[in-house]
């Protein structure tokens, strides 16, 4: 064939992370190979997650081959997306999980910039990669899955962080839209919608974060902010990276063949 094979390679964006890295792990598990990127800013950290993933003998023996890009530059995405495909095949499947959460405040005292800057990456940075990958997958016009992170933050709203709520709410739509764009070429796109996961910087970020809001919402004792968050969930405990990563697994992989344009909320029962 012409152009870029399609092997069964998936690509990770935003692998440095906590749950990029957790998923990353997951989908070697699965058998798949990983091209693993994330901002030129975190190289070293993307660096040694990929170190560890070749050198996790339970994770897998395929290839992990690591990319640095800015997201929210929709050129440089587009053009190193084609340097990736060309050179090591068409991705099967796609995971977006970069992203920020801005600062804590209520939206009354949140600053505009503050909040362009979290719609900028979550939004526009996952819209980038989303229009460069399925450019690239309708072009090979193979079944490939889509997996974008959203948050319950965007499902249900969160105290003080109007910014990020709104971006993940965008992402879940972002993805419902595309399904349907990208449907004809047998590309599935799907969002999940975490609550509470950790242990991780997320985690303790937010939990220290609503601390220092001081709000009717949460305690100004980051301990007992984890508690209360804690007591939210009808399980009565975090979510892991892990299980999270094994959702994406899912979404990615065949058995979730039918499935496209929903939103898998993974939240221990809250809602």
């Amino acid at each position: 064939m012409t152009g870029p094979r399609v092997g069964r390679w998936a690509l990770v964006v935003g692998a440095a992370g906590d749950l990029g890295s957790a998923i990353a792990r997951a989908l070697r598990v699965e058998g798949w190979s990983l091209l693993v990127a994330d901002h030129p800013s975190r190289a070293d950290p993307l660096e040694h997650v990929a170190a560890a993933l070749r050198e996790d003998a339970e994770a897998g023996a395929g290839q992990v081959v690591t990319a640095a890009f800015d997201v929210t530059d929709a050129e440089e995405v587009s053009v190193t997306l084609r340097a990736l495909a060309a050179e090591h095949g068409v991705p099967g499947a796609v995971v977006v999980s970069s992203g920020v959460q801005g600062p804590f405040r209520p939206i009354q005292e949140y600053d505009v910039a503050d909040a362009a800057r979290v719609l900028e990456v979550n939004v526009v940075g996952t819209f980038s990669v989303l229009a460069a990958v399925g450019s690239i997958l309708a072009e090979a016009d193979r079944p490939a899955s889509i997996v974008l992170l959203a948050s319950m933050a965007g499902v249900s709203g969160a105290p003080n962080m109007s910014a990020y709520s709104a971006s993940k709410a965008a992402v879940i739509g972002l993805a419902r839209s595309a399904a349907k764009d990208l449907a004809p070429h047998g590309i599935r796109v799907n969002s999940i919608s975490p609550a509470f996961i950790g242990p991780g910087v997320m985690w303790n970020n937010q939990v220290a974060a609503q601390a220092a809001v001081g709000s009717q919402y949460f305690s100004t004792d980051p301990d007992e902010v984890s508690r209360q968050m804690i007591g939210m969930i009808p399980l009565r405990r975090c979510g892991t990276p892990s299980e999270v990563a094994d959702v994406v697994a899912w979404l990615a992989g065949p058995r979730s063949s039918y499935v496209t344009g929903q939103n898998i909320e993974i939240t221990g029962g809250s809602v």
